[in-house]
């Protein structure tokens, strides 16, 4: 099931167009990447989605049924651009934000208290927020953006500004939370964030839609049949005769004898290639080059200009 359909969404701004007819379909637990380059339409479609402006044109579908203003408390959204106030005590204003979200004082301090101490930001409950790093604040949006349980999350950059070692803690509760059955909205421009995390994406460039799917069918459709192979020689004319069997695109001297790249078109000629290496070669890697997700992007938005 889909929780979230945007049906034929167009926005104008002035002579701009952001959105052209852009339609997208978010299966429910599911972790779906929002792709694009600066300025595709990514921020103004969350806007949509969030109800913060409306499209001229299209619908949103929202668990089952058009999307309504009360749906909002499903929704939690932690926009690119931070919005804490920086006058007011940290733990202050999460409980001031939590209770907004529907959440008791009582509930929403025991639950503040629980994630601060998981995210290692106890010590600063009682500064001010201007008193955080860029970090620190981000990890207290993040906590009020989900802590009332929404069916709905949305992610605009969550990780910019953060050190490996925080980017990596909050993968790693993303992903707690698709499994506790919240689907999650992830617009970066990290794409190997988009692979480690994401199930499914959809790529805007220039107002339109022009890829939408699972990583792993997208990945596996941009293929090319190329296979490298990292070896060292038992023969020294070894790589001349693969050379003049196969379709060698590229070799060079790796620290553990030869790395080729080898086009294979068949099941059977993969077969032949790794015989023909056994019988004249030490093999220490074989394997397909599937195309990652940021090269796909790059060859989309460029064929795409």
């Amino acid at each position: 099931m889909d929780i979230l359909i945007a049906d034929q969404i167009t926005k104008t701004y002035a002579q701009h167009r952001a959105l052209n007819q852009v339609s997208i379909n978010v299966p429910e637990a599911s972790i779906y990447g929002l792709l694009g380059p600066n300025g595709a339409g990514k921020t103004t479609l969350i806007r949509i989605i969030n109800q913060i402006t409306a499209p001229d044109s299209g619908i949103v579908i929202f668990d089952g049924k058009p999307l309504q203003p009360l749906d909002v408390q499903h929704i939690g959204y932690l926009p690119e651009e931070r919005g804490l106030y920086k006058k007011m005590e940290v733990g202050e204003q999460s409980l001031y934000l939590a209770q907004l979200k529907g959440l008791s004082k009582a509930d929403a301090r025991k639950q503040l208290k629980d994630w601060f101490e998981k995210f290692e930001i106890q010590n600063w409950w009682n500064k001010k927020v201007e008193e955080l790093s860029k970090g620190m604040a981000q990890k207290v949006q993040f906590i009020v953006t989900i802590l009332h349980k929404p069916k709905l999350l949305i992610f605009d950059e969550p990780f910019s500004g953060f050190d490996p070692i925080n980017t990596e803690l909050l993968k790693n509760e993303i992903l707690n939370l698709q499994k506790q059955g919240s689907t999650v909205i992830f617009s970066t421009h990290n794409m190997s964030s988009v692979e480690e995390i994401c199930d499914h994406i959809a790529l805007i460039n220039k107002s339109n839609k022009i890829l939408e799917g699972k990583v792993s069918e997208i990945r596996n459709s941009y293929k090319s049949n190329n296979y490298e192979i990292i070896y060292k020689t038992i023969h020294e004319d070894f790589h001349n005769v693969l050379a003049q069997n196969f379709n060698i695109i590229e070799s060079q001297k790796h620290e553990l004898g030869q790395r080729s790249i080898v086009k294979l078109t068949t099941d059977q000629e993969v077969h032949q290639f790794l015989q023909a290496t056994l019988q004249q070669a030490h093999l220490s890697s074989f394997k397909e080059l599937i195309p990652s997700m940021n090269e796909i992007f790059i060859q989309k938005v460029t064929d795409n200009k």
